[in-house]
């Protein structure tokens, strides 16, 4: 299997989730070992991806350079280019957020089915965890486990009739994931939403690009996606979480209340250590079910 781009430069306009304002975002193809880098239009500002660029993880994961400029939200937009398997790619914005378009990541599925997959003249590598990583907060946790097979196991618990307890297990792939996850998207609280938009936040934030709820219910008129769509957010922003590392995983993934924290800390653990981890070929792997993935 060989490293992947695109094959056409592609771009589109939407909303910024806590400006409100437009926000332009065009993706054009890199050579192979060139990674993913993010750009500032506005600021000609390079931001590679990696968790060292990790600025805020509080609401979003963001990167960047407080000073200099960053990018906030950039976690739906990269589940996308993790299921692609993307490995070379800039991503220009002329904003300090990603573009939000409906709170999942279907959208920027399309927009890299409309660029096209190009496939380069140099072996694509991942990330195959050697050694169990976790990190803990309480009963909370996320940890990475060695395994022939790339999955996400996430298990939620709210304090809400509607949420509940919910879980999702998810087996890597492609299409399986934009038929079962990318469509899943985000939520907030009615309550919440008022206090952000107060401090000047969250002010793009409608019933068209997230789940909102009350004390009781859903607010959107045509309800959920799926029955659990919350804990499938949730591995979604798993997955573009693990692709702030650059690559595509070859483990378990697993979490019972996870957060963007909590994924930041488990990257930066994990490649902290060349214990924890080996950056190997696809093809010099056993598991052929890997490769057939991206399919």
């Amino acid at each position: 299997m060989q490293q992947r781009t695109i094959k056409k430069p592609v771009e589109v306009v939407g909303i910024g989730l806590h400006k409100g304002e437009p926000i332009k975002l065009r993706l054009e193809p890199l050579d192979a070992d060139a990674g993913i880098v993010f750009y500032r239009e506005d600021l000609a500002l390079n931001i590679p991806l990696s968790p060292d660029s990790v600025i805020d993880t509080r609401m979003a994961t963001v990167i960047g350079d407080k000073a200099k400029g960053f990018i906030s939200t950039i976690e739906h937009f990269l589940s996308a280019v993790y299921a692609y398997g993307i490995d070379n790619l800039r991503v220009i914005v002329d904003g300090n957020e990603m573009p939000i378009m409906d709170g999942s990541a279907i959208s920027f599925c399309l927009l890299l089915e409309e660029a096209g997959i190009e496939e380069l003249d140099a072996p694509k590598k991942i990330i195959r965890i050697k050694e169990p990583v976790e990190i803990r907060d309480g009963e909370k946790f996320v940890r990475l486990l060695p395994s022939d097979t790339a999955t996400f196991d996430f298990r939620i618990k709210f304090d809400h009739p509607v949420i509940g307890e919910q879980s999702e297990r998810f087996e890597f792939g492609t299409q399986h994931f934009v038929e079962e996850i990318a469509r899943a998207r985000t939520f907030g609280f009615a309550r919440d939403i008022q206090y952000l938009q107060s401090q000047n936040l969250a002010l793009g934030a409608t019933l068209q690009n997230a789940i909102g709820l009350d004390d009781h219910k859903v607010l959107n008129p045509e309800g959920l996606r799926f029955e659990n769509e919350f804990a499938k957010h949730k591995v979604l922003d798993a997955m573009g979480d693990m692709m702030v590392t650059g690559h595509n995983l070859l483990g378990r993934y697993e979490s019972f209340a996870g957060s963007h924290h909590l994924n930041y800390q488990l990257t930066s653990k994990l490649l902290s250590d060349s214990k924890n981890y080996e950056l190997v070929a696809v093809e010099a792997l056993q598991s052929r079910e890997f490769a057939r993935a991206f399919a």
